[in-house]
């Protein structure tokens, strides 16, 4: 059997039906396998990254890893964004690059290289990937594929990559008498309940952070809030995964948070964060004024996030999220009763919701609108993809989801140009969902060789773009501590947006063009019937994103700040 083809029907056993990439002189053999199983299938990007990325939305969406393959030297580099991005992202995916020929590979010669688009690709992504190793023996194939197919799906997941030199993909192997991979067992979780009961057992005002280490576990973190009947935020990467829509629910927590979790989460005795890092966008930058009274059951998957935190006063228990609610809830333990805790956040929620500090601090309120009018109409299946900037934000901080929603955005690496490909990716997983492709017009333009791939395969994608003809997360950067200096974020600073009408034509898709003076929910639920489009939402003037924390505040009092008066009467609304 040749190499090649035992790659393409080891992933088609699997379950997999699509393998992303660029096609290239070193994985042609690859490509051409792949093409002819009837179980599995080539899709051509038309950009390494978008393959990378693309890779990480089926993954995400399907529960499988994600594949995307390239050639050597800068096939391979090109994956690089999307590889980091799947590594901070715990996002299981195999990238199988080409290497050139192993007589022609330079080794341990002193040398930069002896092959064309010969590149050490192994060293290079060794710090972003769990687990990155060249096959020259042929006879080490199959090991090697179920080991990196295990790393990237067990654990805390994320990205494989295996360098694939030509003469070893046309290779005749035979799989069977093939050394296989055997993995070691995963150890138990090892949890202190008696020290978890004894907190929970002191608490009066408890709260519940869903990070995105729950992922995929919707019916069990649910099942875990109905249990705890405790308030609950979510982290960036969280949304999506609870039920929002629940009363329990107070919002996103995070530099870019609502106001009213941020509080909230400064006030709670008790944090039970499952599935977060609770990295420094969660608690922002000052750790010792992250509520330092409250005493924190951390649940994380890394030993290693646990040991090098920096908070203190944690109960630390590694463990996977749904290993431990399904202990959580099998255990018994209860919250105690919060009603005054629960009341107190409900009316701190109320007074100091999104849609609230939009009326009272943003100036521009054109982008809000837009996800006000969005909310009304999203279909309970839909499929929401943000890239990064100020497009996120207002999505994260506005959308009101449900867990039948999926909602995928990048909080790690966070690469412009992240939206576009994951929404395909997604789109090939479930092509009956529709999904909501939200863009700044800046990541939209990094990413616009994705569109080709919209109209050539019919994709259930609609691209919106929310067009201030700025790079508007940095021009409020640049406002905050540049005195207003523009450089290279509006046109004045030398920042461009192409002609989208054009470029929809040139992409063979849809275009519609709409403002906030014609923006109503009838409108909009009759423009975003269609299948596929390019929306150009047309954003006047500069933006802003509220709340925004600022450089050396507490988590509490993000900017535009409250009189000190009010906020200290509603932070004394929540100390029990």
């Amino acid at each position: 059997m040749k190499a090649s083809d035992y790659i393409a029907q080891f992933f088609a056993d699997k379950g997999i039906n699509v393998v992303f990439g660029y096609i290239g002189g070193m994985i042609t053999h690859l490509v051409d396998s792949i093409d002819k199983n009837p179980n599995i299938r080539f899709i051509q990007t038309y950009h390494e990254q978008t393959a990378a990325i693309a890779a990480e939305g089926y993954a995400l969406e399907s529960g499988k890893p994600g594949i995307a393959i390239a050639t050597s030297g800068p096939g391979a580099t090109n994956l690089m964004t999307g590889i980091a991005d799947a590594y901070f992202g715990n996002i299981p995916t195999i990238f199988i690059t080409g290497q050139v020929n192993t007589y022609e590979y330079k080794y341990d010669k002193p040398i930069r290289q002896q092959g064309f688009q010969e590149t050490d690709v192994v060293s290079i992504v060794k710090p972003i990937t769990k687990y990155a190793v060249m096959v020259d023996d042929a006879s080490m194939l199959r090991y090697e594929l179920e080991k990196a197919y295990h790393i990237a799906s067990t654990g805390r997941k994320g990205p494989v990559l295996i360098d694939l030199p030509m003469n070893i993909s046309r290779a005749e192997i035979e799989p069977e008498t093939m050394l296989s991979f055997s993995p070691s067992p995963s150890p138990s979780a090892d949890i202190d309940w008696h020290a978890i009961a004894m907190t929970l057992k002191k608490s009066k005002s408890p709260l519940i952070l869903i990070g995105g280490g729950c992922f995929g576990e919707s019916e069990l973190v649910n099942k875990l809030i109905a249990a705890c009947n405790a308030p609950f935020v979510t982290s960036l990467m969280g949304r999506s995964i609870a039920d929002e829509s629940s009363p329990l629910y107070c919002g996103m927590i995070g530099s870019y948070g609502n106001r009213c979790a941020n509080m909230i989460i400064s006030q709670c005795d008790v944090l039970l964060a499952v599935g977060s890092r609770l990295d420094t966008r969660q608690t922002g930058a000052r750790i010792e004024a992250f509520n330092p009274e409250c005493n924190i059951i951390h649940v994380d998957i890394d030993r290693a996030e646990l040991d090098s935190h920096r908070l203190p006063n944690r109960i630390t228990v590694n463990a996977a999220a749904n290993d431990f609610i399904n202990q959580f809830i099998n255990s018994q333990l209860t919250f105690p009763s919060c009603k005054s805790w629960i009341e107190a956040t409900q009316e701190i929620t109320r007074d100091y919701n999104q849609q609230l500090e939009v009326e009272r601090f943003v100036e521009n309120k054109a982008p809000y609108s837009f996800f006000v009018e969005l909310n009304k109409i999203l279909p309970a299946n839909a499929v929401i993809t943000t890239d990064i900037g100020q497009n996120q934000m207002w999505a994260a901080q506005a959308l009101k989801l449900s867990s039948n929603h999926r909602f995928y955005t990048s909080g790690g690496l966070a690469p412009m140009g992240f939206s576009l490909p994951v929404a395909i990716g997604a789109a090939f997983a479930s092509p009956d969902k529709p999904i909501y492709c939200i863009n700044g017009d800046g990541g939209f333009h990094m990413a616009c060789q994705s569109l080709l791939l919209i109209s050539q395969y019919n994709l259930n994608i609609k691209v919106i773009i929310l067009n201030n003809e700025a790079l508007g997360m940095i021009t409020q950067f640049q406002h905050l501590y540049f005195n207003d200096n523009m450089a290279g974020t509006t046109a004045k600073g030398g920042y461009l947006t192409p002609d989208l009408r054009a470029m929809a034509a040139a992409y063979h898709l849809p275009y519609e063009e709409i403002t906030q003076e014609n923006l109503d929910p009838q409108t909009l639920r009759e423009i975003l019937k269609q299948p596929n489009l390019i929306l150009n939402y047309i954003i006047h003037g500069l933006t802003t994103v509220a709340p925004k924390l600022e450089y050396n505040q507490p988590l509490f009092n993000p900017s535009p700040y409250l009189p000190e008066e009010e906020l200290e009467k509603a932070i004394r609304k929540l100390q029990l």
